[in-house]
C-alpha cells in the first residue's frame, strides 16, 4: 500500500477536496465542500490554516467577521443547496469555537448539514493551560468544544492523525444522510493538527456521493392507502422534507391526481406556487382565519416531511376532529412515528410515487377540495386588502412584503427568520416558484436573516445566476450580526436587505401585551429611555461598503427595489414600519402565562390558556385503532 506523509491538518483538507457529489437536479458532479468559512487564531492558523492555504486552488477559504455569523451563513448555504453541498467552518479554540454553538443549534433543529472544524487545546497537555483554555478541576480532558455535543449529530475529537481514517467517512455519512442529517463537529487539538502521519494514498482518491432515497415498506404504503381511501376531508401538510427530497413536482402531481388540498409548514413554504389550484395556504400559528378553518377540519392528514413542531400544530390543537387520523411520510423514523401517526418511513419523492400507485384512481371528495379552494381565494383577497396602502400612515410589514413580492421575479429567493417578520412573510408572501423561500423558524434565530442571506446568496450565485436574494429583517435582528454586511461586500456577494425599523423587539412586546403583561424592556423607547438615540442603519451599512438607502413610503421603496433589482453589490434599504399593525390569525399557541398575577389581564390570559389546552392531544389515535376502519 502506497502512502504519503502529511500533517493531520493537510490530510483532512485533502480528504475534503476529494469528496464530490452528483447533483440529482442537474446530473452535474460538484465539490461536496466547496468552501471553508474561517476565522484564524492560534488554535487553527498554523495547522489547518497552512493546509487550506496550500490547497487554496481546490477549496475556497472565506474570511468571516464573527464565528456565529459565518456558521449561520454556512447553514443557509446548505439549505439553499437543498442539502446537496456542505460548507465548512473553522475557528480557533475558546471563544471562537463557542461562538458556533448557536449556529449548530440552528442546523440541528432544522436537520441541516454543517461541518465545524474547531481548534482545541493541546492533546499532550504539556503547555497547559494555554491561552483561551477553560480548565475543569475534575475533568482535565474537558474543553469548551464539549459544549457542542448537544447540538451536534456527530461529534469527535481527533487525538491521533490516524483517527481521520475512521472519523471522516462517518462525518461525511452524517452530513449526507437524509434521515440523520445535521451538524458535524470535529475537534482538532492544535498539536495534533501539526503532527505528521503516513496516510494511505487511496484515502484521497476522489469519491462521488449520491443522496440515498430509501423506499418505504410495502406494508406501510398499504396501511397508509387504507386510511386515505376512507377520508372524507383529506389534507396534505407539506414540510421541509419536500424540498430536501426535491419532491415538489411529485407532490403537486399527487395532490392534483387525488384531489387533495395542500397546506405548507414554515419550512415547507414554496413547495407549491401560490397560484396552484390545490394550494390552501400556511398551516398553524402563522395561518389566518380562512386558512385555520381548513386546517381544523380534516379527518385524515397526510404529513409529508415535517416534524410537526408547535407552530405547525397550534401546540397540538390544530386538527379538531376527535377521530382525525395522521399518516406521516418521513425519511426519519424519529419524526414519522410522532403523535401516534401511521408511519411511512421513506424518501418523500419515492413514497409519494408508491403511495399514488397504491391509491390508484381514488380521489378525495370534490366538495372538500372546493371548500379549500374557496379558502385559498379568501386568503388571497385578505392579503391584497392588508397590502393596500393607506395615505399618510407608516407602512405595515404586510405592505412592505407586498412591494418586495411585486418587484421580485420567479428566480428570486427570500430569507427571513425570527421576530414579527417571520409570521408576516409566511402569511403574506406569494411564492412564484418552488424552493425559493427560507424562513428559519426551527430555531428562530435572530441574526440568521443577515448572515443567512449572505450564505444563500453565495449558493444562488453558483446555481441561479442573475436571481436576487432578499433578506427581510427587523432592526433588532440587524443589531445582532451587522458585520456580515461587510462579509458580503468583501466576498463580492450580490444581495438585498430590507430592514424594517419598528423601534425594538416589537413582536415580543406584542407577546407581552397580548397575554396581559406590561410592555417591559422590549422597545428602545421605555420609561427609562423615553427618547433613545436613534440608530442610523444607513450609515452603518454604508460604512461597511453597502449601497444603502432610507426610504419613506411604499412608492419610494418600490422605486429603489426596482432600480437595484438584479444589480451587483450589497443593497440595504431601510424603512420605518408601524409598530402595532399586524396580520392577525387567531390560533392557539401555548406559552408560559403565570398561573397567578397581580394583574387581572394576566389572570384572564391564564384562563384562556387553560381553555386552549383543553383541546390539546399529545398523540392521535394509536395505530392499532387507526387500522380498525
Amino acid at each position: 500500500m502506497s502512502t504519503v506523509r502529511l500533517t493531520m491538518a493537510e490530510g483532512l483538507v485533502r480528504f475534503l477536496v476529494a469528496q464530490r457529489i452528483e447533483d440529482d437536479r442537474t446530473g452535474d458532479v460538484r465539490a461536496l465542500v466547496p468552501g471553508m468559512f474561517a476565522i484564524f487564531g492560534h488554535g487553527n492558523a498554523l495547522g489547518l490554516g497552512e493546509a487550506l492555504e496550500r490547497h487554496r486552488g481546490e477549496i475556497r477559504t472565506i474570511r468571516g467577521q464573527n464565528e456565529q455569523g459565518m456558521a449561520l451563513a454556512a447553514v443557509a448555504y446548505a439549505k439553499a443547496a437543498r442539502r446537496r453541498q456542505v460548507m465548512g467552518v473553522t475557528t480557533s479554540i475558546g471563544p471562537g469555537a463557542l461562538n458556533t454553538v448557536t449556529a449548530a443549534g440552528v442546523a440541528m433543529a432544522n436537520r441541516l448539514p454543517l461541518l465545524l472544524l474547531l481548534g482545541d487545546t493541546f492533546q499532550s497537555r504539556e503547555p497547559d493551560p494555554v491561552l483561551q483554555q477553560v480548565e475543569h478541576f475534575d475533568r482535565p480532558d474537558l474543553t469548551v468544544n464539549d459544549a457542542l455535543t448537544p447540538v451536534s449529530r456527530y461529534w469527535d475529537r481527533i487525538v491521533r492523525p490516524s483517527q481521520l481514517l475512521t472519523s471522516l467517512p462517518q462525518a461525511i455519512g452524517v452530513l449526507l444522510d437524509p434521515a440523520d442529517c445535521g451538524p458535524v463537529t470535529i475537534c482538532l487539538p492544535q498539536d495534533v493538527q501539526a503532527e505528521a502521519f503516513d496516510f494511505p494514498e487511496s484515502f484521497f482518491e476522489p469519491v462521488v456521493h449520491r443522496i440515498r432515497r430509501p423506499r418505504p415498506s410495502r406494508d406501510d404504503v398499504r396501511d397508509a392507502a387504507a386510511v386515505l381511501t376512507r377520508a372524507r376531508r383529506p389534507l396534505i401538510v407539506a414540510g421541509g422534507g419536500v424540498h430536501y427530497s426535491l419532491a415538489e413536482a411529485e407532490l403537486t402531481e399527487f395532490a392534483h391526481r387525488h384531489g387533495i388540498p395542500v397546506m405548507e409548514t414554515v419550512a415547507g413554504k414554496s413547495s407549491l406556487v401560490a397560484g396552484d389550484s390545490h394550494f390552501a395556504g400556511p398551516i398553524g400559528v402563522f395561518g389566518e382565519l380562512a386558512a385555520q378553518q381548513i386546517a381544523w377540519e380534516p379527518d385524515v392528514v397526510l404529513a409529508v416531511g415535517t416534524r410537526l413542531q408547535d407552530f405547525t400544530t397550534e401546540s397540538g390543537t390544530v386538527f379538531k376532529d376527535p377521530d382525525v387520523r395522521l399518516v406521516s411520510v418521513n425519511v426519519a423514523r424519529f419524526d414519522a412515528v410522532k403523535r401516534g401517526a401511521v408511519p411511512v418511513i421513506g424518501d418523500a419523492r419515492e413514497t409519494l410515487d408508491e403511495l399514488g400507485a397504491a391509491l390508484g384512481e381514488w380521489t378525495g371528495p370534490l366538495d372538500w377540495l372546493a371548500k379549500a379552494q374557496m379558502s385559498a381565494r379568501a386568503q388571497s383577497a385578505e392579503i391584497l386588502t392588508r397590502q393596500a396602502a393607506a395615505e399618510g400612515e407608516l407602512p405595515t410589514y404586510a405592505q412592505v412584503i407586498g412591494v418586495v413580492n411585486s418587484v421580485a421575479d420567479d428566480e428570486d429567493y427570500v430569507v427571513v427568520s425570527s421576530g414579527g417578520l417571520a409570521g408576516e412573510v409566511v402569511m403574506n408572501w406569494r411564492s412564484q416558484a418552488v424552493a425559493t423561500f427560507d424562513c428559519e423558524y426551527g430555531f428562530s434565530c435572530m441574526g440568521y436573516e443577515l448572515s443567512g442571506t449572505w450564505g444563500a446568496a453565495m449558493e444562488r450565485a453558483a446555481t441561479h445566476r442573475g436571481s436576487t436574494v432578499y433578506g427581510l429583517l427587523g432592526d433588532g435582528s440587524f443589531m445582532m450580526l451587522p458585520m456580515d454586511i461587510y462579509s458580503a461586500v468583501l466576498t463580492g456577494t450580490d444581495m438585498t436587505l430590507i430592514v424594517c425599523d419598528n423601534g425594538g423587539f416589537n413582536v415580543i412586546e406584542r407577546l407581552q401585551i397580548g397575554h396581559g403583561a406590561a410592555s417591559f424592556k422590549t422597545m428602545l423607547a421605555d420609561e427609562d429611555h423615553p427618547d433613545p438615540q436613534q440608530i442610523d442603519f444607513v450609515a452603518i451599512a454604508a460604512g461597511m461598503g453597502a449601497d444603502a438607502h432610507r426610504v419613506t413610503g411604499l412608492a419610494e421603496l418600490e422605486a429603489v427595489l426596482a432600480r437595484t433589482h438584479g444589480t451587483p453589490g450589497v443593497h440595504v434599504i431601510v424603512t420605518d414600519v408601524a409598530q402595532h399593525r399586524w396580520s392577525e390569525g387567531g390560533s392557539f399557541w401555548e406559552v408560559g402565562v403565570p398561573e397567578v398575577s397581580h394583574r387581572s389581564e394576566v389572570d384572564q390570559a391564564h384562563r384562556e390558556l387553560v381553555e386552549g389546552k383543553a383541546h390539546q392531544r399529545s398523540f392521535w389515535k394509536p395505530r392499532a385503532q387507526q387500522q380498525k376502519i
